[in-house]
């Protein structure tokens, strides 16, 4: 029997993602799977074809003349795949599969958890892969096609990519209830400048909007910026602790407000960024792909 035949499609899709990639640790990442797990099924495919797939020098990961003609087999074979699926799907009304959905931070863990908690009910067979990192990360694992959608904070300006808005989002600013600007109604960009400030990490779709807001209406390098944080629960923290001000969504504060741990007080003038929806140009190859947006863009217009 050839040995295509019995090459299982898991090995198959394992190869083609180290190939795309060039970088085992990185395709273990997307495979959710171990390093060593990867390393095995390659040394297996190779030890099936009795041939070297990769070259691994110096720290760098290439294909040889024979990866690069599986690659190629191996690309084609899972875009045929898909079709295949797809096509079934459409004509019996499943929707069921794998869909990779990539958000920035904010999203995550304050958007998505009840969105695809009630596409899960709605679709109990689809399974839903998350990514989460900052605008920056998602835009381009999208570009690159390591999530199928991806739902970001912020402007993109990307002309290869769909980009669709999703909803408006409100930045306020936060600070510790006994601070010197609690009570006040609205606080200038101007006023933000006598205060240690508390930023969001380079690459942030949150911080990417308040540094061009800064900058239309203030200067930003007037800004006493006392720490750079990675997530809106590092940055709540620290305000809460009395070590700066920050600027945040107010849909990451909904709780704080409730218990009154922190103050929230609107900009003047209003500082409000897109949430978006950012996928290929071309259609998805799955139906439950097709699904997740329509049903995202739908939960988009009720929130």
């Amino acid at each position: 029997m050839s040995p295509f035949k019995t090459m299982a499609d898991r090995r198959l899709k394992i190869f083609h993602t180290v190939a795309r990639l060039l970088n085992f640790t990185k395709a273990a990442e997307e495979l959710h799977m171990t390093q060593p797990a990867v390393t095995f099924q390659i040394r297996q495919l190779e030890e099936q074809f009795n041939t070297r797939l990769f070259d691994r020098t110096h720290n760098k990961v290439t294909l040889t003349e024979v990866g690069s003609h599986m690659f190629e087999y191996a690309e084609r074979i899972l875009n045929l795949y898909d079709d295949m699926s797809r096509s079934v799907t459409d004509m019996t009304g499943e929707v069921s599969g794998g869909v990779t959905l990539g958000a920035s931070t904010t999203i995550a863990e304050y958007m998505l958890p009840l969105l695809i908690g009630e596409f899960k009910a709605k679709y109990p067979d689809v399974m839903i892969s998350l990514r989460e990192a900052n605008t920056e990360d998602i835009v381009s694992m999208v570009e690159n096609n390591v999530v199928d959608l991806g739902i970001v904070e912020g402007y993109v300006n990307n002309k290869n990519l769909m980009v669709e808005k999703c909803k408006m989002d409100q930045l306020v600013v936060i600070m510790p209830n006994n601070h010197p600007l609690a009570t006040v109604k609205e606080i200038h960009v101007k006023e933000l400048v006598a205060h240690p400030f508390i930023s969001r990490e380079h690459g942030s779709g949150t911080q990417e909007v308040i540094t061009k807001y800064i900058e239309q209406h203030g200067d930003h390098d007037l800004l006493e910026i006392s720490f750079e944080l990675s997530s809106p629960e590092a940055i709540k923290g620290a305000v809460e602790a009395g070590m700066g001000i920050s600027i945040v969504s107010r849909a990451t504060i909904l709780k704080e407000l409730k218990l009154k741990s922190l103050t929230a007080v609107n900009l003047s003038p209003k500082l409000e960024r897109p949430f978006s929806f950012v996928r290929q140009r071309y259609n998805f190859k799955s139906r439950a792909a097709d699904e997740l947006l329509s049903f995202a863009q739908e939960f988009c217009k009720k929130t």
